[in-house]
């Protein structure tokens, strides 16, 4: 069922016909959790008992109480689940993104329980991205995101928020997959360290002549640089990305600070790199959701 829901399509009627009831919605995210049937996680016991008054199942071998949530970024919420199929599906279905503002007037709920159910959707995203590597060909560069302090300064000196940016390209040259982190600087430790993290080894790193490139990307990979020229193709795929992040963070999240720059960047990366999958956004979304680790509160807000 779990590699079924991901591609699975799910259009808006058949979303409110299937998603109509808190029942429908529990018992869907029972079979995405589940796949091979029910498992106690506490004894990995088969059989249970649905108590449907508690909306839990309980294990009849050690009497073990859970739920589908349990140990998702689901974890202990509040909500009923039909809220949270109706965030995921509003947020997989707009590519500009939802903003807290409008997630608390679409769905009725106080802002604060919008903001962190978003970014417990953005966790997902993240996690989910994770698990895969660039490979082949990928362009490597860097940006910036907000504004420079007072007097500031500019290019790689600046105060702004420094991010690093890498996009594999298909064999046509066309960009597939992207990622992108906030970075404390542009040392070559750290580029070395988005590199190992991002990106396979053996692959075709291409960069401008930046020197702290230079040293960490030619270990692993197979390193190519050149003097940037605006005027060429050098870079073209990666520098149209990053205005389009640029848009998409200033545009649906205005006033973001870089506190919290990293989890819009991880959203606009997953939407990206999922670009064609229209409808079956939904269902993969929710399997990420239900397949990623709990995030609290207090990570948000330290």
């Amino acid at each position: 069922m779990q590699g079924m829901a991901q591609q699975e399509t799910i259009g808006f009627m058949d979303f409110c016909n299937r998603f109509a009831t808190e029942e429908a919605c529990r018992e869907y995210l029972f079979e995405l959790r589940w796949p091979e049937g029910f498992m106690c996680p506490k004894c990995g016991g088969k059989e249970y008992y649905d108590i449907r008054a508690r909306k839990k199942y309980q294990c009849k071998s050690c009497r073990h109480q859970t739920t589908p949530t349990v140990g998702t970024v689901m974890d202990k919420t509040h909500l009923p689940i039909k809220t949270w199929f109706w965030a995921i599906y509003l947020v997989s279905s707009d590519k500009r993104g939802f903003s807290a503002t409008l997630l608390s007037k679409k769905l009725k709920l106080p802002y604060k329980t919008a903001w962190f159910l978003l970014h417990r959707i953005r966790a997902a995203m993240k996690q989910r991205d994770e698990k895969y590597l660039l490979a082949g060909i990928v362009e490597y560069d860097d940006t910036y995101f907000g504004k420079p302090g007072k007097g500031g300064k500019r290019g790689r000196g600046t105060s702004k928020s420094k991010v690093v940016v890498a996009v594999s390209k298909s064999k046509d040259g066309k960009p597939k997959f992207v990622k992108m982190q906030v970075v404390p600087n542009l040392k070559g430790k750290t580029i070395g360290a988005f590199a190992k993290q991002a990106i396979s080894e053996g692959a075709t790193i291409q960069t401008d002549a930046y020197s702290s490139y230079r040293k960490p990307l030619q270990e692993k990979y197979l390193y190519e640089y050149e003097v940037f020229d605006a005027d060429s193709e050098m870079l073209h795929w990666l520098h149209i990305l990053i205005g389009n992040a640029k848009a998409f963070v200033q545009g649906t999240f205005h006033g973001l600070g870089r506190k919290h720059l990293q989890r819009y960047l991880d959203e606009f990366c997953y939407r990206f790199n999922r670009r064609a999958f229209g409808d079956e956004v939904f269902a993969r979304l929710l399997n990420a959701t239900v397949n990623a680790h709990p995030l609290r509160f207090s990570a948000l807000t330290e």
